[in-house]
């Protein structure tokens, strides 16, 4: 099993020249990741339904010296075609695809399943596991054309054991590590792509403060602390590493 280096160094230029798609990349995980990844060489599509949110990264990412591109989409009403729509943009504006950080997440509260409302049930898996499904799907065909691409999935701990109270989110993210698996066994004729699943653990996000309300948020770690495992994973160190659960 591949374990990522502990206290793990990027090279400055090490996604110099490469696409990458984020998802949620408006605040928590996502922006973190996306500010850490074109820090580090690569174009960002800052993908994410509050366009104010991703504008400001935008702006920072910019101010950097770095590269980004914003695409607002609403994952709990996006549609097949919007994906569609979506990886034709990218192809025709970037010209292709190199990896996919799949960080968006749909979470209100602990809730018994009795309790669950449709509407819950409903947006939760959308957003949670269908939406990185048809992301993925569509992106397909871009990512296997690029010689080195990474598709990223964020996890998280009711994802690898059933836990009470977690609810459709927690059936969202058992579903997410089983797809990864799945893509991974069926893509290994493409061992230029590859698929893992990573659960930074409790960060300093608002889907932390939503399922631990009177937890004292500033004891969890801040979202930089998960980057530099997620640019070993986008980057060529982790060629060859694909169907794991990091």
């Amino acid at each position: 099993m591949a374990v990522i280096p502990a206290a793990y160094q990027a090279a400055a230029d090490l996604l110099k020249g490469r696409h990458l798609l984020v998802t949620g990349a408006g605040d928590g995980l996502g922006r973190a990741a996306a500010l850490a990844l074109a820090r580090h060489g690569a174009t960002v599509i800052l993908l994410g339904r509050t366009i104010s949110k991703l504008e400001a990264v935008y702006d920072e990412i910019g101010a950097a010296g770095g590269g980004a591109a914003i695409y607002p989409m609403n994952l709990a009403g996006a549609t097949w075609a919007d994906y569609f729509e979506l990886a034709s943009t990218i192809e025709r504006e970037f010209g292709g695809l190199d990896g996919i950080l799949h960080g968006a997440a749909h979470f209100k509260a602990f809730t018994p399943l009795y309790d669950l409302e449709p509407k819950e049930w409903v947006e939760s898996l959308q957003v949670n596991l269908t939406a990185p499904f048809s992301l993925t799907r569509h992106c397909l065909p871009l990512l296997i054309k690029s010689p080195d691409a990474s598709v990223v999935f964020v996890s998280d701990r009711p994802g690898r054991e059933p836990r009470p109270f977690a609810g459709a989110y927690g059936i969202a993210k058992a579903g997410i590590e089983q797809m990864a698996q799945m893509w991974a066994a069926e893509l290994q004729s493409h061992p230029q792509l590859r698929i893992n699943t990573f659960h930074p653990g409790p960060l300093r996000s608002g889907v932390r403060l939503k399922g631990y309300p009177g937890e004292l948020i500033e004891q969890s770690p801040l979202p930089e602390t998960a980057t530099p495992a997620l640019l070993w994973l986008f980057g060529p160190d982790s060629r060859g590493v694909s169907g794991e659960r990091f």
